[in-house]
């Protein structure tokens, strides 16, 4: 139908839409009850929303939420498709479909006389109220929230037609992009978990070569048609490799589009000889979910006056050892602070550590999210240093990002691939040696307690 209206879809996107609108025999519902699409930019994913929701609309009679994360983002949807039915010359027939155009600003809609409609919004954590659709449409999915994503959902829970169907689009996500719920859905595709899926992805896996054409063609559907090879060239010659590796050849892995710091980042604030200058230390102590393994990691002052991170001691197995291991360490140094993350397993762990003498800090979630901020600011200004270890350097590489409420982001247990701890402890004792919310000086007491 598209086609008749200057929409006529490349084979690629023709079959991403048959797959989309396919029916399975229950009840002649939608195959895909989700609907994911992963492609890099310019390569057509718009023109399949408006190839789906015009269909949609028009055919079907069916309501649409379009949403996206930025304001321009969602207007530009509205107008585009709202050019279809303002073109009375060209298409009189979808010109008399229509019953009202809303244009104001941030509630743009377009109404037609046989029920179908698409409202416009950007997304936030009200962003659905009041909303009752047949198709959810999530574009810019690299930067879809946890929060926006459960005040949408509701949206098609009575869906009109009986037939509700979710759509998200976009590319893999940045270092900063909040995008879990879109790595989970790509998860849930790549692990058949779910049965009610249809995901397509274009993109190359991290063993491709940035330069080779084939890479590039391979992960853009569309090169050498709307997609230009020049332009892809000069991509290739201003972006970063790891910009490139994400933008352009839609890598999930090795774009470190999951990876919280990269790489690179991370190399330049190594340092294997650091010299501490003595003086206060910090200390930190984190357990996995499972209790498995547990982590003490130490932060201190250098003798150029950067902080630097060590991971003192791993171990596997039941955490109780940190207990006598804590004391030791504030036996022997001048402590500034004993951090232990609040909503963490190590909790357990701080009534045995007062119990045995020492002020322990209890971060809050707010206080977790600026650990977070801080350790990543530090890493990103260069402003601190690590001793570039093994456990350290393979914690951060598996470590993910979640988002703490209002207050920011913090390390995710739930998506790590491996132990983390050895960097959520490092976090958490660069927060103790340079945060102000501290504690008092913790100090062994012969067995005195101090409830902090």
């Amino acid at each position: 139908m598209s086609s008749a209206y200057g929409l006529a879809p490349d084979p690629w996107q023709a079959q991403v839409l048959e797959d989309w609108l396919a029916r399975s025999g229950r009840g002649g519902k939608f195959a895909s009850l989700t609907c994911g699409l992963a492609v890099p930019r310019q390569n057509g994913k718009n023109a399949i929303l408006e190839m789906r929701e015009l269909f949609g609309i028009v055919q079907l009679g069916e309501k649409f939420l379009h949403t996206a994360h930025e304001v321009k983002t969602a207007r530009k949807a509205f107008l585009r498709l709202a050019s279809f039915f303002e073109n009375t010359r060209k298409w009189p027939e979808l010109a008399e479909l229509v019953k009202d155009i809303r244009r104001t600003n941030g509630q743009e809609a377009i109404v037609l006389n046989n029920g179908g409609s698409v409202e416009f919004v950007a997304r936030s954590k009200g962003s659905g109220r009041g909303f009752t659709v047949d198709v959810l449409v999530c574009d810019e999915a690299q930067e879809l929230s946890d929060d926006a994503l459960e005040a949408l959902m509701p949206t098609t829970s009575a869906a009109p037609l009986g037939n509700p169907q979710w759509i998200f689009t976009g590319t893999p996500p940045g270092p900063t992009a909040n995008g879990e719920v879109w790595a989970r859905t790509r998860d849930d595709a790549l692990s058949g978990k779910s049965s009610r899926l249809a995901w397509h992805e274009w993109s190359c896996t991290g063993s491709a070569d940035l330069d080779d054409p084939l890479s590039a063609a391979a992960a853009n559907p569309a090169l050498g048609g709307r997609l230009q090879w020049d332009v892809v060239a000069g991509e290739r010659s201003r972006f970063s490799d790891e910009g490139f590796a994400r933008e352009r050849l839609g890598m999930w892995d090795s774009a470190g589009s999951q990876r919280v710091i990269s790489a690179d980042s991370w190399k330049v604030v190594a340092d294997a000889n650091v010299v501490d200058r003595g003086g206060e230390v910090a200390f930190a102590l984190d357990v996995s979910p499972d209790r498995s393994t547990a982590t003490i990691a130490s932060a201190s002052w250098t003798t150029e006056g950067l902080p630097y991170v060590d991971v003192l001691e791993t171990r596997r197995g039941e955490p109780d050892w940190g207990v006598q291991r804590f004391v030791d360490l504030c036996e022997r140094h001048d402590v500034r602070a004993v951090v232990v993350d609040g909503a963490s397993a190590a909790f357990s762990m701080v009534d045995p550590l007062r119990l045995r003498g020492l002020t322990v800090t209890v971060t809050s979630a707010r206080q977790m999210a600026a650990a977070f901020g801080g350790f990543y600011d530090s890493v990103m200004d260069g402003a601190v240093r690590h001793l570039d270890q093994p456990l350290l350097n393979s914690a951060l590489a598996a470590a993910r990002k979640r988002k703490i409420g209002d207050s920011g982001f913090g390390w995710s247990r739930k998506d790590s691939e491996s132990d983390i701890t050895p960097v959520c402890a490092a976090t958490l004792a660069l927060w103790g040696l340079t945060s102000g919310e501290v504690a008092e000086k913790p100090k062994v007491r012969s067995g005195k307690a101090c409830f902090v």
